[in-house]
């Protein structure tokens, strides 16, 4: 994993590690040491290409140039079917609090390292003032 600087608005954090403490989930580490690492800024200090919780975004897999779209969801909302990735998920706890641009080499459970970039930030529910998501 890299270690470059990330981003979690103050909102998911609590509600993170609120619901890291309550799940039955042993596969949360690399979460909590993104977590760990991240500063945390408020709802209003949001720039609107950081990869926030239900951001749809658009990265790209160095090592195949493939691009995919996924929205960043809470476990419950995770629907494969529609590319809503749980944040529980390898995929969703390594582009969480990235900005547009930014990559990250992150090692997957199948013992693969994949290197992303996050390509652009499609819809981030701050800046488009959803504050009930």
């Amino acid at each position: 994993m890299e270690t470059d600087r990330i981003f979690i608005t103050e909102k998911d954090y609590l509600r993170l590690t609120n619901l890291m403490e309550s799940s039955t989930s042993h596969n949360l580490e690399d979460l909590e040491v993104e977590l760990d690492r991240a500063s945390i800024i408020s709802d209003n200090e949001v720039p609107n290409d950081l990869v926030t919780m239900n951001s749809k975004i658009k990265f790209l897999d160095l090592k195949t140039n493939k691009d995919s779209i996924i929205t960043i969801v809470y476990p419950q909302d995770a629907n494969t079917n529609e590319a809503k990735i749980s944040i529980f998920a390898p995929l969703g706890s390594a582009l969480i609090g990235l900005k547009k641009n930014q990559k990250i080499s992150w090692k997957f459970p199948n013992g693969k390292t994949k290197s992303l970039k996050v390509l652009e930030v499609l819809y981030q529910p701050e800046a488009a003032e959803d504050w009930h998501l």
